[in-house]
């Protein structure tokens, strides 16, 4: 057998002020944003907030991740909510007009909330992109609250919650499996009380193999579809499929009993030419072909109820 010698390598000594420098790289740095104009002002009754000028305030925030960025560290993006921050330092008995108060919500929000990592990007571009995170991640734990508060099925003691999110994801294993190849877009819509819970999830399979997707889009599909099956919901499920050199191939189903419905031509596409939240008619594309949802197989998945 033999013995591995492992040889310590002579290093430069380094000053204080050098070695402070390189554990500062190694430090993640959050930022919490106020995103908008309202945000912005409900801040302004703290007097130790120091900005009187929304976009002067955006114009120091972007100012301030370019300094982060050029230091080397990691640097997320959070949104900074003046209501759940009043309700936090009630919660937690610290003063909401410090600038510590402040820092500590947004070391909490990093840990917690929706973020987005600080790539350099422009703040118009970040700052959709924060705000549609934070829409999909409230999406998702809405969705999981209610299928926690489904309970248990009176016939058989099952929990519906978790019944209906394996039902859902079998159904979503079923038609990434029968959409074949190419790109694939697919929106799921769900109403629940006084809402519209709408996810989408981005897919692309090959020839062979499974389909490629993200895992956090997946879950949160997949949670709004079960949150369909567990309330037993009317909800519905649309996909787009593109490859190279054809159409886009549009698809529909009907969420019913558990099941998704295929829709006929005709259904799908006054679906996609119907504005999800207005009701308004919306232009058909030119670039789109509009098919009848296919069926996803036999049914014989176990329903949750």
């Amino acid at each position: 057998m033999t013995r591995q010698h492992h040889t310590r390598t002579a290093r430069t000594p380094r000053t204080t002020a050098a070695l402070r420098r390189g554990l500062r790289r190694e430090t993640a740095g959050t930022l919490a944003l106020l995103a908008d104009e309202e945000d912005f002002t409900a801040m302004r009754v703290y007097p130790t907030f120091p900005f009187d000028d929304h976009p002067q305030y955006l114009a120091h925030a972007d100012a301030v991740l370019a300094s982060l960025a050029a230091t080397g560290g990691h640097t997320t993006v959070a949104l900074f909510d003046p209501e759940e921050y009043a309700d936090y330092c009630a919660d937690t008995g610290i003063d909401p007009d410090h600038p510590g108060s402040r820092a500590r919500y947004t070391a909490e929000r990093a840990a917690t909330g929706a973020r987005v990592p600080y790539t350099g990007q422009p703040l118009d571009t970040l700052v959709p992109l924060l705000v549609e995170t934070a829409v999909r991640r409230a999406t998702w734990e809405y969705a999981t609250t209610l299928l926690g508060d489904a309970g248990p099925c009176a016939d058989c003691g099952r929990d519906i919650g978790l019944a209906s999110y394996d039902r859902a994801s079998q159904l979503l294993l079923r038609l990434l499996d029968a959409a074949g190849s190419g790109t694939h877009h697919l929106v799921c819509s769900v109403p629940a009380e006084d809402d519209l819970l709408i996810a989408v999830l981005h897919a692309t399979r090959e020839d062979t193999g499974p389909a490629l997707l993200d895992r956090a889009e997946a879950a949160e599909f997949t949670s709004v579809l079960a949150a369909g099956i567990a309330r037993g919901t009317p909800g519905g499920v649309v996909l787009r499929t593109s490859t190279p050199g054809t159409l886009d191939r549009l698809h529909g189903w009907r969420l019913r009993d558990g099941r998704l419905v295929p829709l006929t031509e005709a259904e799908v596409f006054d679906a996609y030419c119907t504005d999800a939240l207005t009701g308004e008619p919306v232009a058909p594309e030119s670039h789109a072909d509009y098919r009848a949802g296919f069926p996803l197989g036999p049914d014989d998945l176990t329903h949750p109820h």
